[in-house]
This record gives structure tokens, C-alpha cells and sequence, in this order.
């Protein structure tokens, strides 16, 4: 009996499901233009237990933004400012580290440091923060830098990007966030950020990344100027270059918040949009491991629904996240841990506390 819809096209992805096989990319346009959003996060949630069973994923972890200033001033950021700017801030190398020893006492077993890509810091600033970080909190897990910042580091030294990594590593860097991804259009970066690394860039950092065995995560950020065509193929050149380096850990959608952006006359995302993203995602991925919604972005309670549409993983308990907030995200900035374990316990699903590479440390069995 079909679970899903009676369009021909639906009837088939669904026999591809079920079967194993991978979906194309006429597959994903149609899953989009599918409205029947309960069919699809079946499907989703199919997909979802034969890879994790009923876990959902979550780690303690500790956001440091270091600075806002940033030379690419996309027109979808609201977190950046020009260097002369009243909000803009650069933390010294000391208050970076006195943020980061707080990790311990909030049970964090991952920084998450990211930052904007400043015209006059020198690359042995970041080289110095992870280092100092490391000799501080030896058995914490670095998480920092995008693919952008890494080119830009790229840029503003004489190495080369599999120079950059390695120095980073050396220096303590454990694993590499997902942003900065986008939607690797060229239409949409000329419209958007077009001051930042292309998406080939962006591709080939993570390349030489998962070269030298550092694990990353993906993102996409969608819902301004991008059409579904380009949403899909952008998941598939993520699929393609996972196919090439299993390096990638999981995969974030991220829906654009316009507030205080260069965007503003385009409307916020809806909670159907992101939902059937997520389920999307999950089904055009086969490789991915994990899909996480990041509860930042979408909001605890569609993160929380987001279980049944495919998602697997709920980021953390995030502690001082800035970017989103300036663009006008209503949720906190943290979340306390037991929160996120009552959340997925309500949702029926197993809650299961990771660090950042995915090594379970509990389950939280009933």
C-alpha cells in the first residue's frame, strides 16, 4: 500500500526508498513540490531509523564568536560590522580564553569557535587561540573555522589551504563546523556574497580537510534568493564530494533569518518550508549519517517536531551564540541540558548525549 501520494512520480521515489536506492535530482524537485508533508516525513523517518534507530543526538558544547568584524559583509549577515562600527568587537586572545574555561563548569565537551573574516588579525591569532585553548582544556574538542575563514586565512599568508589546516591541527583544531556553505549557486553568491569564497572554494577546503583526516559538518542556507532547483543541487554536490571523502559528519539546514540583514523585503521561512526541508534533505542524502536541526535557527519546538521529519541530532546546549541572534532569532542562547533531554524524551525518541565526533558518552534510558 503507497504511504504517499497517488502523483506517478511521488509513487516511484517511494519504491526508491523503500529499495535503497539513490534519489536523482528530478527526485528532489518533486519531493519538494510534494505538499503532502506527513507522507514525506515517513519516508524521512524511514530513512532515519534504518541509520540511528529511534537515538537523537545532542552534545554540551561552548559557542565562542571571536569577532564581528568582516571584510565579506554579506547581504544575508546581520552578525557583521565594518571595523569602525559602534557594535563591532574583536575579543583579545585573553577574554577568547577566559570564555573558553568556562566550558568546563557547563559540562561542555566541544568549543564551537567561529568568527568574522577581520581585515588586520593576523593568522597567528587564531593559530594562538587554539593552541592556548588546547593547553588550557586538554580534553575538550576544538570545533572551529569554516571553509571561508579558512580560505581567508589562505589569503592573508603565503600558504596553502592544506598548509593552513595543518598548521590548525597541529595547533589543536579537532574537527570544522558547516558554515558559510550557502547555496553553492554562482547566481545566488553574486547576489548575495559575493566577497566570500565560491562554492568550488568552499568545496575544496573541505577536500583537503578530509585529506588530512579532519571531519566537518555541511550546511545550507535557504529561503532567500536561491529557487528549489538550486537547494537541490546543492544537496547533491554535497552527496557527490561525500561520496569522494566520507568526511562529512552531518548535515544542517539552515533557513535565512532576514532581520537587520541586507534581505529584509523577503519573508522568514515557514514552518512547512523548513520541516520539508529537513525531510528533503534527509531522503537526498543517503551518505550522511546524521541531520541536525540546529534548535537556534528553527526554534525549540520545530526542532523538536523536526525528530519525525528525519532529523536525528539537535546540535547542543550552544551557550552564547551570536550570529543568529542578530538577525533576529527569538530563541536564547542557551538551552540547559536536562531541557533537550525532555524535549526529545517527549518527542518518543531515545536521547542520546554525543561529543562532537559522534562517540556516544549516554544514553538516556527510561
Amino acid at each position: 500500500m503507497s504511504i504517499v501520494s497517488t502523483d506517478i512520480n511521488i509513487k516511484e521515489i517511494e519504491e526508491k526508498v523503500f529499495s535503497g536506492e539513490r534519489l536523482s535530482r528530478e527526485d528532489g524537485i518533486a519531493l519538494y513540490n510534494c505538499n503532502d508533508i506527513l507522507a514525506l516525513g515517513r519516508l524521512a523517518r524511514h530513512v532515519k531509523e534504518k541509520k540511528t534507530g529511534n537515538y537523537a543526538y545532542f552534545n554540551v558544547n561552548r559557542h565562542i564568536n571571536l569577532t564581528n568584524v568582516c571584510v565579506s559583509r554579506c547581504k544575508f549577515c546581520a552578525f557583521s560590522a565594518d571595523k569602525g562600527d559602534a557594535h563591532a568587537y574583536t575579543m583579545t586572545l585573553d577574554e577568547a580564553l577566559g570564555r573558553a574555561l568556562e566550558a568546563p563548569a557547563l559540562g561542555a565537551t566541544e568549543l564551537h569557535i567561529v568568527s568574522g573574516l577581520h581585515p588586520d588579525l593576523p593568522f597567528d591569532y587564531y593559530l594562538e587561540v587554539i593552541s592556548e585553548c588546547r593547553k588550557a582544556l586538554p580534553d575538550i574538542h576544538i570545533q572551529a573555522f569554516t571553509a571561508v575563514e579558512i580560505d581567508y586565512f589562505a589569503q592573508i599568508t603565503a600558504f596553502s589551504i592544506r598548509e593552513v589546516l595543518q598548521k590548525l591541527k597541529d595547533a589543536g583544531l579537532g574537527s570544522m563546523p558547516g558554515g558559510g556553505a550557502e547555496i553553492f549557486s554562482g547566481r545566488v553568491r553574486g547576489l548575495t556574497c559575493e566577497k566570500k569564497a565560491s562554492g568550488e572554494e568552499w568545496l575544496e577546503v573541505m577536500r583537503t580537510a578530509h585529506g588530512l583526516g579532519l571531519k566537518s559538518n555541511a550546511t545550507m542556507l535557504y529561503g532567500h534568493v536561491e529557487t528549489i532547483e538550486e537547494r537541490v543541487d546543492h544537496l547533491i554536490t554535497l552527496r557527490e564530494l561525500q561520496d569522494e571523502t566520507g568526511g562529512f559528519q552531518s548535515f544542517i539546514p539552515l533557513p535565512f533569518h532576514p532581520d537587520n540583514t541586507e534581505l529584509t523585503g523577503i519573508s522568514k521561512t515557514t514552518a512547512f518550508d523548513e520541516i520539508k526541508t529537513f525531510a528533503v534533505a534527509r531522503l537526498m542524502l543517503d551518505n550522511f549519517d546524521h541531520v541536525k536541526a540546529f534548535w537556534i535557527m528553527v526554534g525549540l519546538k520545530l526542532a523538536q517536531l523536526s525528530l519525525d521529519f528525519g532529523v536525528d541530532d539537535l546540535d547542543g546546549t550552544v551557550v552564547e551564540e551570536k550570529i543568529t541572534k542578530s538577525a533576529g532569532a527569538q530563541t536564547g542562547e542557551s538551552i540547559e541540558k536536562d531541557e533537550l533531554i525532555n524535549l526529545i524524551k517527549d518527542a518518543g525518541r531515545t536521547p542520546v548525549e554525543r561529543d562532537t565526533l559522534y562517540n556516544i558518552l549516554k544514553v538516556y534510558e527510561d
